[in-house]
């Protein structure tokens, strides 16, 4: 199927009356970017010592910015855009941007939520079956010629009817939830509250919950109130055999003590796709086969990154038309007036 992802007439429309308004906050999808400057006029904030003249020079017009949860808008930012209405992030994740300052200001704040769910759920299961299963670590024998010298790798895990526990049983949790329930896994979560009606147990703490499963899969959404959610304790409970598999933030996972347990071999090893320092892995992980290394790339399918794209720029067509946002994760004020 081809996406279409030209600018639309409304789009074109807008753009005779919103030229200089829109300003793209760090790097996003190149069609993206090529929209936002064709079709609304946006400029880029440079990232050079010249950003605070452009600031000075520009800042009182900008209406609203788009920008991606990988770089976000502080409260400096945010101060240096006095007429700022709207933040419309291009992805699920926002905790890059000083949401707390977005209320007090009044500002608007939109995610794409439900476009992604199902690749990032996808990439979860992927890494819960490579790492368990050994696949990236075979395929690295198989191709350096060991096969025939050194036999058969070792055993691994199966990963049907295991216990798997999940940290955020969310839209992308409830995802990955359903695909384990094909494998016939033993389900349980944990959340900030027990959710009504969920067939899967709920754990009072992520401690308790990592302690009684064989993986566990964080999906929590990432920001202030959950880092480090997944701390030493939570992952000395999880145990020696026990595997984590994080597609959500790496700032979720106390990521210094995830490294001193897997190379002491206190876990039984790890599938990420994220880190607590993009695009730094820590150099620890790179030598050790137990562990599944991903860029973060689980929503980089052709289909989510497009359906992505239409949704980022139907946020900001709504705020600039109305004042409102399609998908808020927190609405404009004078949305609410």
């Amino acid at each position: 199927m081809t996406v279409d992802t030209a600018p639309s007439n409304a789009n074109n429309a807008a753009a005779q009356q919103i030229h200089g308004q829109v300003l793209q906050v760090g790097p996003l999808k190149p069609s993206l970017s090529a929209t936002l400057g064709d079709a609304y006029g946006a400029s880029i904030l440079p990232t050079d010592a010249t950003r605070a003249d452009f600031l000075a020079a520009h800042g009182n017009d900008v209406t609203a910015v788009v920008t991606s949860g990988r770089t976000g808008v502080d409260a400096e930012l945010m101060d240096a855009l006095p007429s700022l209405g709207a933040i419309v992030h291009f992805g699920v994740g926002y905790d890059t941007t000083d949401v707390a300052r977005a209320k007090e200001r009044g500002i608007g704040v939109s995610n794409t939520p439900d476009v992604l769910t199902d690749c990032v759920a996808d990439i979860a299961l992927g890494l819960l079956i490579d790492v368990m299963r050994g696949l990236s670590f075979a395929d690295r024998f198989v191709r350096a010629g060991r096969w025939p010298v050194e036999g058969n790798v070792p055993l691994t895990r199966r990963v049907s009817g295991k216990r798997v526990g999940i940290v955020g049983l969310g839209r992308i949790g409830s995802a990955i939830a359903t695909r384990l329930d094909g494998f016939g896994c033993v389900v349980s979560y944990h959340n900030r509250s027990e959710i009504d009606g969920s067939p899967y147990a709920y754990a009072e703490s992520v401690t308790a919950l990592a302690a009684d499963v064989d993986v566990l899969v964080v999906a929590a959404s990432g920001g202030a109130g959950t880092e480090k959610l997944v701390d030493r304790e939570v992952l000395e409970a999880l145990g020696p055999d026990g595997y984590l598999v994080n597609v959500a933030r790496g700032s979720v996972v106390d990521e210094d003590a995830l490294v001193d347990l897997l190379t002491r071999g206190q876990l039984a090893g790890a599938g990420l796709d994220v880190f607590a320092h993009e695009p730094d892995v820590p150099p620890a992980l790179l030598e050790l086969d137990s562990v599944v290394l991903l860029p973060h790339l689980a929503s980089g399918t052709v289909e989510t990154r497009a359906a992505m794209e239409a949704l980022t720029l139907e946020n900001l067509d709504e705020f600039l038309a109305a004042g409102t946002l399609t998908t808020p994760v927190l609405p404009p004020r004078q949305a609410t007036s």
